[in-house]
């Protein structure tokens, strides 16, 4: 079991840069993909990157595809993933969430077993 907390959400303007972490909470986490996801209003939860358990593996929605970081550290004492988000756009703007999952490189919702309850981004024009 994990418990996953997100936070770093916050107003940017467009072109500007936001970091979220993903905490996580027991001594499971480096056994999960970890993986962020974005809901905008009126929309489908979206799949943005997920990383492997080891963090050797990562993949990319094209939409973020060389504007968007992921990374982790499994250490005991952090259990904490990252999003570097640069070049914001305003089609950015959503809820953020972490995510955590079994399976090696999971790409959609129904893959993850661990959800967190998200942080909000918004990217102003």
């Amino acid at each position: 079991q994990v418990q996953l907390v997100e936070s770093g959400g916050a107003l940017v303007q467009a072109g500007g840069s936001l970091r979220l972490s993903c905490a996580a909470s027991g001594r499971t986490f480096s056994s999960y993909a970890m993986g962020w996801f974005r809901q905008a209003p009126g929309k489908e939860r979206e799949f943005v990157v997920v990383i492997s358990r080891s963090a050797g593996s990562t993949y990319y929605a094209h939409s973020v595809k060389g504007r968007f970081t992921i990374s982790r550290d499994n250490a005991t004492n952090k259990n904490t993933m990252y999003l570097q988000m640069n070049s914001l756009k305003p089609e950015a703007t959503a809820v953020y969430y972490c995510a955590a999952g079994s399976a090696v490189l999971p790409v959609e919702p129904y893959d993850y077993d661990h959800w967190g309850q998200g942080t909000q981004v918004t990217v102003s024009s």
